[in-house]
Formats: structure tokens, C-alpha cells, sequence
């Protein structure tokens, strides 16, 4: 049960008793109706208890209740039906609302003409229906007030998100700008350098020294990352982001390097969020990479499950891969991901032989 249901239960069970100690104090016209007028007004009470989650019905039960104990002779202020106004208003229902108070305003003066009451005055009357007024359009007042500064508060949190968004962007674009200034050009020196010394000791017939080599292949896996890299980063969102639905195109295109995988999906495909997509989308990617540079397997398989409120992902290979030769930066990346969104990870070699990882994430909202 969440904290704003807890605040609603207190509250209904404060005006029903509310209620029904002035109903106890108060004068009763008509003895014979004290059972319903007793069950009317604890009922209207405890009703607010869902003014958050169905604030129309609230509204509608609050009424029938308020005019149930005033025709059972009850003269108790309609306190519950100003709230149910206010929860109404509030959760934008304002024509509904004004026409309940409408038709509560023309159906009182019947209520109490029919318990007896409205023939203790015509001032008694006219002042009652003015404090019923003025108390009905301050509980709509106050909705509406509370509304428009929620709106607000929400606008202005959403406004923060983009200019953060927008500041991390540009920052994003100057650490790119920066990194091809100071990197890219000393990088593609020393590759080209290194093949330049390769191409001249072969062609010399000379034996080609290994740590030449090496500098070399290192070059161009720096060349390749650092290129990877900046395109990450200059990436402005032209792109749509990858998701569940790219899974399968991703397993095809593994394919085609000559490792056999195969894709399968359990369970309903039910609404998943963005964020669960695109985790769940990168820990493919990074498992099927994982297993094609550094496992030596032939076959891999990606399961992806859709259980109630989790998503698993499994991908399994029969490769030779261990946790000590698996990437660290890879699965570190995938936890620290799995874990932003709640999740858990579990990565290692599997009994039967090769590697398996396996990520639960859950979908549900809450």
C-alpha cells in the first residue's frame, strides 16, 4: 500500500467518524430512518478513501449518501461531498463537478423538505443554501488551485530535464570535438607509421620485429574504437535508439560472420518500457560481440523471456570464453546498466561448457 493510499484511508475514516459524532449530537427529525441515516453518513465518509483512483464515483456516492441522511432527518453539513468536489477538481473533472453541485444544490432544498426541515424558516433557509454555496465553491477553488500548481510544478520539472538534456548534448559534442583534436591525428600517425616500417622490412626481405607488429594492431583496434567512440558521442538523437524490435535484425547480422544464432522469444509481448528496450538490446549486443572476438564458438542462442513484470534475456554459446578471458568492460558495462533499472545479472561459464549470461529486468512501472 502506497503512502498517498494510507493519507486517503486516514482521512475517510476521520470524516466518517466525523460524521457520524455530529449525526450522534444533532437533532433527529425522523427516528424511525436513524439506521440509514447512520450507514448514509459513515458511507459517504469512508467513500473518500478512493477519491484518487475513481474521483467521478467518489463524487457520485458522496452525494446519494448527503442526501440519504438529510431526508433521514440528519442535519450534518454535506463535509464529505466538499471533499469529493475537491478530489474531483482537482483531478481535472471540473464540469462534472459543477454540474453534481448543480444538481446537489437543487436537490437538498427536496431533501430537507422532505425530512421536515425546511419549514423552520425562510431565513434559516436562505443563510443554509448561501453556506452551502460559499463552502462548495471554495472546495472547487481549492482543487483547481492545488491542479494548476501541480501542472506547474510538473512543467517546470520537465523543463529542467531538457535543459539538462540539451547541456549534455553540447557537452557530449565538445568532448567529441575535443578527442578528434588531441587523438585522432597522433593515433593515425603511429598506425600509419607502424605499416609504413611493416611494408619496408618486408620488401627488404628483413624479419619484421614483433613488438612492429603489434604496434601496428594496436593502431588500428585504437583507430577502430576511437572511431566508435566519436560517433557515440556526437550522436544527436538523429538515429531512433535500438530496442527489443532491433534484436532480431542484430541476430541476423551476427549470422553473416559465420556464428550460428539463433533468436527465441517466450511469453506475451506485452508494452515494455524504452529503457528496458534499449538494455535489453545492448546486452545482446554486447554478449553476441563478446562471443565472436573472444569465445571460439560456433553456435550461440539468445532467449528472451517475457514473464509477468520482468523481462529475461539469456544468451548462451559453446565457446571457450571463462570470466577471467571474458572482456571486463563489457560486463561491467552490462551490469551497471542492469542495475540503473533495478535488474540483476549473472555471468559465467556454463556447466555444459561455454558462457552464459542471463539478465532479469522488470517492466512493470511501479
Amino acid at each position: 500500500m502506497s503512502r498517498a493510499q494510507i493519507v486517503d484511508g486516514v482521512i475517510a475514516a476521520g470524516v466518517a467518524v466525523a460524521l457520524v459524532v455530529a449525526g450522534v449530537s444533532g437533532t433527529h427529525r425522523s427516528p424511525d430512518l436513524d439506521v440509514l441515516g447512520y450507514a448514509a453518513l459513515a458511507a459517504g465518509g469512508l467513500a473518500l478513501a478512493a477519491r484518487r483512483r475513481a474521483p467521478i464515483a467518489v463524487l457520485a456516492v458522496t452525494a446519494v449518501c448527503a442526501l440519504a441522511y438529510q431526508v433521514a432527518g440528519f442535519e450534518v453539513p454535506v463535509v464529505a461531498y466538499l471533499f469529493a468536489v475537491y478530489a474531483a477538481v482537482r483531478a481535472g473533472h471540473r464540469i462534472a463537478a459543477v454540474v453534481a453541485s448543480v444538481l446537489m444544490l437543487a436537490a437538498i432544498p427536496l431533501a430537507l423538505l422532505a425530512s421536515g426541515v425546511a419549514g423552520t424558516g425562510a431565513a434559516f433557509t436562505q443563510a443554509r443554501d448561501v453556506l452551502q454555496l460559499a463552502w462548495l465553491i471554495a472546495a472547487g477553488a481549492a482543487g483547481e488551485a492545488l491542479r494548476q500548481a501541480e501542472r506547474r510544478a510538473d512543467e517546470a520539472e520537465r523543463t529542467r530535464e531538457e535543459t539538462a538534456r540539451r547541456r549534455a548534448d553540447g557537452e557530449r559534442l565538445h568532448i567529441a570535438r575535443e578527442l578528434h583534436d588531441s587523438l585522432t591525428h597522433q593515433i593515425s600517425v603511429i598506425k600509419v607509421q607502424a605499416e609504413v616500417a611493416v611494408h619496408l622490412a618486408g620488401k627488404r626481405g628483413e624479419d619484421v620485429p614483433d613488438a612492429l607488429l603489434a604496434i601496428r594492431d594496436a593502431g588500428r583496434e585504437a583507430a577502430r574504437e576511437l572511431r566508435a567512440t566519436l560517433e557515440a558521442l556526437r550522436d544527436d538523437d538523429k538515429d531512433p535508439p535500438r530496442g527489443l524490435d532491433d534484436v532480431p535484425d542484430l541476430v541476423r547480422r551476427v549470422r553473416t560472420t559465420g556464428l550460428d544464432a539463433q533468436l527465441t522469444v517466450e511469453g506475451r509481448c506485452d508494452a515494455v518500457p524504452a529503457a528496458v528496450g534499449r538494455t535489453a538490446y545492448r546486452i545482446v549486443q554486447e554478449s553476441l560481440t563478446n562471443v565472436a572476438r573472444h569465445a571460439a564458438a560456433a553456435t550461440a542462442s539468445v532467449r528472451i523471456d517475457h514473464r509477468p513484470g520482468t523481462l529475461v534475456i539469456r544468451v548462451d554459446d559453446d565457446g571457450q570464453a571463462t570470466v577471467d578471458s571474458a572482456p571486463g568492460v563489457g560486463l561491467t558495462g552490462m551490469r551497471e546498466r542492469v542495475t540503473a533499472l533495478g535488474g540483476r545479472l549473472q555471468a559465467g561459464p556454463r556447466r555444459e561448457g561455454g558462457f552464459s549470461v542471463q539478465a532479469e529486468l522488470p517492466v512493470d512501472p511501479a
